[in-house]
């Protein structure tokens, strides 16, 4: 059982690479600098898959995918109980949306924002990618910046969410990023 599960996840992720490659055309194509992919963060807390977005997919979006401890106390899902929104404060923080539409500045760097559910605020932040890791710069203020190294992930972990944005088994985008058609396996296969 659990090698067919391994199986249809690795034709899953397959499916989607190829899907990503298909819909981005052969010049956009993720080259070296594409900071896609599913990152460990420096503390070792969270996975956070990084995908295209945006109405051209020429912005990159984040989302929790795996969380070292995801639930309370109660064994309840953590929620987002600090957001400034209240309606997003019973969301799940696995699954949800970290990294807000970040957009490419110069080849290889991406700037935006990113939502901290532990205090409920936005931050400004960079990305670049390394050969196996990514640089993840943020500032408050604009003057008092620290960078963190996330390292790039390629196993699933039990909990981790593995299936395509919108679906069941994957995480949500944030409303104003929701693709209005989102990609489907059959989509993707053809």
């Amino acid at each position: 059982m659990k090698l067919l599960t391994l199986i249809s996840r690795t034709i899953l992720r397959t499916a989607l690479a190829l899907f990503q490659i298909l819909i981005a055309g052969p010049g956009n194509a993720a080259g070296a600098a594409d900071p896609s992919g599913t990152w460990l963060t420096q503390d070792g807390r969270a996975r956070v898959r990084i995908e295209r977005c945006g109405a051209r997919l020429e912005q990159v979006c984040g989302f929790i995918v795996w969380m070292k401890e995801p639930v309370d106390a109660n064994g309840q899902p953590l929620k987002d109980q600090n957001n400034p929104d209240p309606a997003k404060r019973s969301r799940p923080l696995l699954g949800h949306q970290l990294i807000l539409g970040l957009k490419p500045v110069v080849e290889g760097r991406f700037n935006g924002q990113i939502y901290n559910a532990e205090n409920g605020k936005s931050y400004e932040i960079s990305l670049s990618r390394g050969a196996r890791d990514l640089n993840v710069t943020g500032c408050m203020l604009s003057i008092l910046c620290a960078t963190q190294t996330w390292t790039q992930t390629t196993n699933a972990l039990p909990g981790q969410l593995v299936g395509m944005t919108g679906d069941p088994t994957g995480p949500r985008a944030d409303r104003e990023w929701a693709q209005a058609n989102p990609p489907t396996m059959a989509r993707a296969a053809k």
